[in-house]
């Protein structure tokens, strides 16, 4: 038996999203008048309406992309496009997503950083001071909830001050969407960027949600696809596959729904996973917050002394546990992640464990297991090296 535990990178496809996926794999063109093509309008426009209701909007307001990192640009360029060359300015808070980062580096004329406090919350009342102070700015980023610590951040007061403000707002999603509930109408932002692959949808598959009357300028140019907000013809086998999981995420099971449901089991498991891990591995510290009612549900980031997480991951691996480093964002870079360290955090010593729809309490408790074992191993070796 292995044990995904890095569900808050990629999640497992679901069934339900795999058997969309295979239907509509090699759907005609759904911009034709033939039958072929209105079927495929048809599916598009389904999954259209299946994710605007999972994140409480209107269809209209959706734009399909090719997952939350083009989402982020298109809002990011979209937003200060039309603006005069001078007036670019965007504040972004120091735990953002590196997409959301690159993005107001290549399209923001200049860019205004916002610290967070150690469990990685962002200060509203540091974004209204520089908005007070920096009448260029023009986009604020302000992300859902943290991809390395699960931390959520005050959405709804930083959308009070955009608002006041006359300034856009725009929020990275990636990491709530399909975890915790999201009502993107009564939120107040102007723009929100989510992704398939993270809730159990393909790859590949994502949407921009843009506030009713917010005309944005389109990234990609080349058609009058997406209301000509996106060129290209669309991947109607992807969003359909990513409109099956809003679908079956928003079905009801018993009183709840099933992202309700998965979100309860999800934070029963990893305080679980935490009672196992304190019991088991001396020298523990826990990243983001102590409330669980300022994370979110499925994720959990913590410090182990004396040994490097990257040995740690290797030997995880090693006996079935698939787990992630706050080291690197991604294997292809080796730099420390910037959310940790604007957290004041060692990112050297640190890991993330994410559950999700597909995990069991035997997984975790293999994983637990697994920790002790390999972490005494490690200290056990680094002893015996003396210390080098």
């Amino acid at each position: 038996m292995r044990a995904y535990l890095d569900h808050a990178s990629t999640s497992p496809l679901r069934p339900e999203a795999r058997e969309a996926l295979e239907r509509w794999l090699g759907a005609a063109d759904p911009g034709r008048v033939h039958t072929e093509g209105r079927m495929a309008r048809a599916a598009l426009e389904d999954a259209r309406q299946e994710v605007a209701a999972l994140f409480g909007t209107r269809p209209r307001q959706v734009i399909f992309t090719s997952g939350a990192t083009e989402s982020i640009n298109a809002a990011t360029y979209g937003a200060l496009a039309g603006r005069p060359p001078g007036s670019r300015e965007a504040v972004l808070s120091d735990v953002e997503h590196s997409a959301v980062r690159e993005a107001s580096a290549m399209w923001a004329s200049a860019r205004h950083a916002v610290g967070v406090d150690a469990v990685g919350i962002v200060d509203p009342a540091e974004i209204d001071g520089l908005l007070r102070r920096q009448p260029d700015v023009a986009l604020v980023h302000c992300q859902f909830a943290n991809h390395e610590v699960g931390t959520l951040q005050p959405i709804d007061e930083v959308a009070s001050l955009c608002r006041a403000a006359g300034v856009a707002l725009h929020v990275d999603a990636a990491a709530a969407a399909g975890r915790v509930p999201i009502d993107f109408d009564a939120s107040g932002v102007d723009l929100m960027s989510v992704s398939a692959h993270k809730m159990g949808g393909p790859a590949g598959a994502g949407a921009l949600l843009v506030r009713r009357g917010l005309r944005v300028a389109p990234l990609i140019v080349g058609g009058a696809q997406e209301r000509a907000r996106r060129g290209g013809l669309e991947n109607v086998a992807a969003a359909a596959a990513f409109g099956a999981t809003a679908a079956h995420l928003s079905s009801p099971t018993g009183e709840s729904t099933v992202l309700a449901a998965e979100a309860a089991a999800a934070r029963r498991r990893l305080d679980r996973l935490r009672a196992a891990i304190s019991a088991a591995v001396p020298g523990i510290t826990w990243y983001g917050p102590d409330d669980p009612r300022q994370a979110l549900p499925h994720i959990v980031c913590f410090g182990v002394d004396g040994v490097e997480a990257e040995a740690v991951l290797v030997g995880l691996d090693r006996v079935g546990v698939a787990a992630h480093s706050g080291n690197s964002c991604s294997s292809e870079t080796l730099e420390p992640s910037p959310v940790l360290a604007a957290m004041g955090v060692d990112a050297q010593h640190s890991l993330r464990l994410s559950v999700g729809w597909s995990n069991t309490d035997d997984e975790v408790d293999l994983a637990s297991r697994a920790l002790g074992r390999v972490v005494e191993d490690l200290r056990r070796l680094g002893d015996l090296s003396g210390g080098r």
